[in-house]
């Protein structure tokens, strides 16, 4: 497929948008609200590299993007790393291949995902994450439609983490993680070199876990708080004005209720916010747009962007996204999952159904999800199937025994 350059770096950017933020057709905003509704027009907030707050499992995935306080798995290094000082298991891996946009006919752009986890004692628990991002293969072309050569963007994070429990109920971590982002390298756009961008940042997390029995019937509740992407902002190029990464705010909770010996069902919700500032455009003496948002150093916008919004409090709202699932188990060895997430009008507007199975059979497990969307807002998973492995490694040592 062939682009000039700029709108090469664009459409990179919004393929990469499937966590990030598609906005809404609407009509000409006077003093930025809609003429018809009365309510403030499209604002979304947006940041660089909205691949890391990509769902990556088909678990998540079937359950309405949820996964902060669900059972721990590996896929806990994306959602809430503090829930692996929970894990059942000692060691166990998780790996995922998310095919991107293939209702559009694109056959090499994905997103994969491989995560672990080790426990070193009873209290501590090790995870490690890599994530890795492919566009696919572009021609970049000039204005004139020359060619500037083949290019195949891609990013990747790698994140390590640290988790312990503080009490039998309680357990905290920090995480570190490295962001490479590499769009149009080797290219020049007015005059600027397009350089990799680079980037680090830290999550925390937290997960309170307390036992519940209603009506004799044993059950679970656990509450997850993370603050996730606390960290540098990114640039392509030898600009002082760098973008911020998604830095975030997410609040989980999930009842797991223990029908009887065989049956288990868990209702779970998350609410998630961009800790980014909400973009405001002002114009200088000159008559430029100056997107003065741009200019907070990152701990900075974090928190401005609890009280920014043009709209007030009640736009402040507005940009909280929410998802919400539920998991049924059999036997501990067959699942059935299903969710909905909702994200408002003016604020990108994604809004599906998700469902899915799961299968545990010995050494490995096979989760599967599909998205079904409820608008005519396009999302790059639209009636696509993906799929997630786990592999618990204590099995091959219980064979070993035998």
């Amino acid at each position: 497929m062939k682009k000039s350059l700029v709108p090469a770096l664009l459409a990179t950017i919004w393929v990469m948008a499937v966590t990030a933020i598609h906005a809404q057709i609407a009509p000409k905003c006077i003093n930025g609200n809609n003429p018809i509704t009365g309510e403030r027009c499209a604002n979304a907030v947006t940041s660089a590299v909205p691949f890391l707050r990509i769902v990556p499992d088909a678990r998540g995935g079937a359950m309405g993007d949820v996964g902060i306080a669900t059972s721990a798995d590996p896929n806990g290094m994306h959602y809430n790393q503090s829930k692996l000082a929970f894990a059942d298991k000692n060691i166990s891996l998780a790996a995922t291949y998310t095919p991107w946009m293939r209702n559009l006919g694109l056959n090499d752009v994905y997103l994969a995902y491989l995560a672990g986890y080790f426990k070193i004692d009873k209290f501590q628990t090790a995870g490690f994450g890599l994530r890795y991002f492919s566009l696919g293969d572009i021609e970049f072309t000039d204005e004139n439609g020359q060619s500037l050569g083949q290019g195949r963007p891609n990013e990747f994070e790698v994140t390590g983490a640290y988790a312990r429990k503080l009490t039998d109920r309680f357990s905290a971590a920090v995480g570190a993680k490295f962001i490479y982002s590499n769009l149009a390298t080797g290219r020049v756009v007015e005059g600027n070199e397009i350089k990799p961008g680079l980037a680090g940042a830290a999550d925390i997390s937290f997960t309170y876990k307390a036992p519940l029995k209603v009506n004799n019937v044993k059950s679970e509740l656990t509450i997850g708080t993370v603050l996730s992407n606390l960290g540098s902002k990114i640039t392509y190029t030898n600009s002082i004005n760098r973008d911020y990464i998604p830095s975030n705010l997410g609040i989980g909770a999930a009842w797991k209720v223990n029908l009887d010996d065989y049956n288990t069902l868990t209702f779970t919700t998350d609410f998630n916010k961009l800790l980014v500032p909400t973009p405001r455009p002002e114009i200088d003496e000159d008559g430029d747009d100056t997107p003065d948002y741009k200019q907070y150093s990152p701990i900075r916008g974090v928190f401005k962007s609890f009280g920014d919004a043009p709209g007030g409090f009640s736009e402040e709202l507005k940009e909280i996204t929410i998802g919400a699932g539920l998991e049924y188990w059999y036997d501990d060895q067959f699942a059935i999952r299903t969710g909905y997430f909702y994200e408002h009008y003016s604020k990108g507007n994604r809004k599906y159904f998700s469902v899915g199975l799961g299968i545990k059979y010995n050494v490995f497990g096979l989760n599967f999800s599909y998205l079904v969307p409820t608008t005519n807002q396009r999302n790059p998973l639209d009636n696509t199937l993906r799929f997630s492995l786990l592999f618990d490694f204590e099995a091959f040592e219980g064979d070993e025994d035998e």
